[in-house]
């Protein structure tokens, strides 16, 4: 009799320890989905712990000529934010960047100015002649959200529907607005939605499509003479260019140069490329899983800045002392490397 009571005994304690490491597995693949999401929309915790990495202070560009020396140094602006993007060179030599929730402006000392607490998940920014901060929010719209007098909305639907979640914008000398709208990495599209594609604000308020059939359109730029729309494609392997027309529209999709392609994805190697941003002589900076992908004015990809910590940063944009500094955002880090040419000083970004 005691030795039955001993094998059920022994029974109930292997069941109740299967049911604990299972339910402890589920929790733990519970928590990483959780945490692979918040990397995709570039959340983090508010301190240092959960899935916002450490930046390492340490590290150093390679030589790319004409756009930056061996061995300078990447410098740590600012860590421990709880996500970081947009990144828009301002006229005092500050960066706008979202972060905590909201939108602040960092100077070139390091030191930090909220000038807006909530700014409905914006990622990408822009900053008009004015000096009005727009927006792309992840809320399904696109808006002016500084100075507050000012705030508005410009555009939250196009022919009826609600955008499925703007990503990033750049604002022309006319006045208008070029923003990507796409979803959310591994989100599914549902029957009745927009295509993933590329809208124009006109200066006069209206809303047009400019460009469609891109697998997942993301970070946004113009050259400097205003003639040509440069586009990420998170979900491809080339930096895409468009001819910008008089009226706003584009023409002529090319391939402009081939990224380093480091995104696993169910369907293969993707680009990941996130924030884009252009130097006063059209090199075009694109951040990605591996680092900032550097291409000169005809396409040819340069090199590869590795980020200072282990996941893709997130955008990029030019400021300091006479525009001196390439800026990068991502992950709750804002960090910046001295180059050689300056950023374009026509524009924010």
């Amino acid at each position: 009799m005691r030795s039955k009571v001993t094998l059920v005994v022994a029974a109930l304690i292997f069941c109740s320890a299967a049911m604990f490491a299972q339910e402890g597995a589920q929790g733990g693949e519970q928590q990483g989905r959780g945490e692979r999401r918040g990397q995709q929309r570039g959340e983090g915790g508010g301190g240092l712990g959960g899935n916002q990495p450490v930046p390492a202070t340490d590290r150093v560009t390679p030589n790319i000529p004409g756009v930056v020396k061996a061995g300078t140094k990447i410098e740590i602006v600012k860590y421990g934010m709880r996500g970081s993007d947009g990144g828009v060179g301002m006229p005092d030599g500050s960066i706008l960047v979202t972060g905590n929730g909201g939108v602040m402006k960092i100077d070139p000392q390091g030191n930090v100015t909220v000038l807006v607490e909530n700014s409905e998940q914006a990622a990408g920014l822009a900053l008009d002649a004015k000096g009005r901060i727009y927006a792309a929010q992840y809320t399904k719209k696109v808006s002016i959200i500084y100075p507050k007098e000012e705030a508005k909305t410009l555009t939250d639907s196009f022919e009826g529907k609600p955008y499925i979640r703007p990503n990033d914008l750049v604002v022309d000398k006319k006045g208008g607005i070029y923003f990507t709208d796409c979803y959310e990495v591994g989100q599914k599209p549902m029957p009745g939605d927009l295509p993933q594609a590329v809208y124009y604000i006109q200066p006069d308020g209206k809303v047009i499509r400019v460009a469609e059939g891109i697998n997942r359109p993301n970070g946004i730029t113009l050259s400097p003479d205003e003639k040509t729309l440069y586009v990420n494609d998170w979900d491809g392997p080339y930096l895409l260019t468009f001819d910008v027309q008089p009226d706003g529209t584009l023409k002529n999709r090319k391939n402009f140069g081939k990224y380093t392609l480091k995104q696993e994805t169910d369907h293969g190697l993707v680009s990941g490329a996130d924030g884009l941003c252009i130097d006063s002589q059209s090199h075009l900076y694109a951040t990605t899983p591996a680092g900032v992908q550097v291409f000169d004015s005809k396409g040819q990809h340069l090199a590869d800045i590795e980020a200072p910590y282990e996941r893709p940063p997130q955008n990029c944009g030019f400021a300091g002392p006479d525009k001196h500094y390439l800026y990068v955002e991502g992950r709750g880090t804002v960090y910046r490397i001295r180059t050689i040419p300056t950023g374009y000083k026509g524009r924010g970004k």
